[in-house]
């Protein structure tokens, strides 16, 4: 018998219907790669991304720029290593579910159990049911991740209280090749003035594309995990991009508490000798 995470955001973070779903994250991805007409700052598809995690409708078109960036690896990525931050469920370490599967109104994913059993000699990893149970960090990325990709395994991790080094570790033992790719879901600034939130978001996402950790939890509530993808970043030479920077005060009216939002991708910089 499998083991299933049923969908726990579904209607609320995003639509609950799957048609719909399917609907509205084309039409995002569709929007996201007429807006990218400029050539990325390094070729190639991303290593990783940093995508954030509110509903569609507040930063939906912000995470499509950088899944956008995917399309013409949809055959060759082949497993995503997955983390968000605890919301809902603290926890020592970087969790796990115990799953077999995570499901959306879009269809099952397939947890990578080969990757499980290697994660299993680390102790910071741990199995938690209950820190995914309606945790939505995670399970926001699912549908644009079936959309854009055709067939791929998942490694999903909610991070807790972890060093960089610790986040960083489990990493570079899934860092694979081209078949494997690193999602990071993360927000910026979160219920400041319009104002004061985009100049601390600049700031940050100009930490990150300068390598330079490490982000606090007011910085990034996935501060955990985007520092630990900054060492192995600096680590394999990988090169970021900022890909679109905003808050909800742009896609909702209201100035007065925002959330920030922004895009990145990681690239491989080619080795020229």
């Amino acid at each position: 018998m499998n083991a299933v995470r049923p969908p726990a955001v579904a209607g609320a973070f995003y639509p609950e219907q799957g048609l719909r779903l399917a609907q509205d994250v084309r039409a995002m991805l569709a929007e996201a790669s007429a807006d990218s007409l400029a050539e990325p700052v390094a070729e190639g598809v991303p290593k990783a991304i940093i995508v954030p995690h509110a509903g569609y409708i507040y930063s939906g078109s912000t995470a499509a720029l950088a899944y956008a960036r995917l399309a013409p690896a949809r055959h060759t990525i082949r497993r995503v290593v997955l983390l968000g931050p605890a919301h809902r469920v603290p926890v020592s370490g970087l969790a796990l579910p115990g799953d077999d599967y995570l499901v959306t109104p879009l269809g099952q994913v397939a947890v990578d159990q080969a990757a499980v059993a290697q994660l299993s000699r680390l102790p910071q990893v741990v199995v938690s049911r209950a820190v995914h149970a309606q945790e939505h960090s995670l399970e926001v990325q699912l549908p644009f991740l079936q959309t854009v990709l055709d067939n791929f395994k998942l490694v999903p991790l909610v991070v807790g209280d972890a060093s960089p080094q610790e986040v960083a570790e489990v990493l570079e033992l899934l860092w694979g090749g081209p078949e494997t790719l690193i999602v990071i879901s993360s927000d910026l600034s979160h219920y400041l003035p319009y104002r004061t939130a985009q100049q601390i978001d600049r700031q940050t996402t100009q930490a990150i594309l300068d390598l330079r950790g490490p982000l606090n939890h007011q910085q990034a509530c996935g501060g955990t995990p985007i520092n630990g993808l900054l060492l192995a970043a600096r680590h394999h030479g990988l090169q970021p991009e900022l890909l679109g920077l905003c808050n909800s005060g742009d896609t909702t009216g209201d100035t007065s508490r925002v959330v920030g939002y922004a895009a990145l991708a990681f690239t491989q910089v080619p080795y020229v000798h």
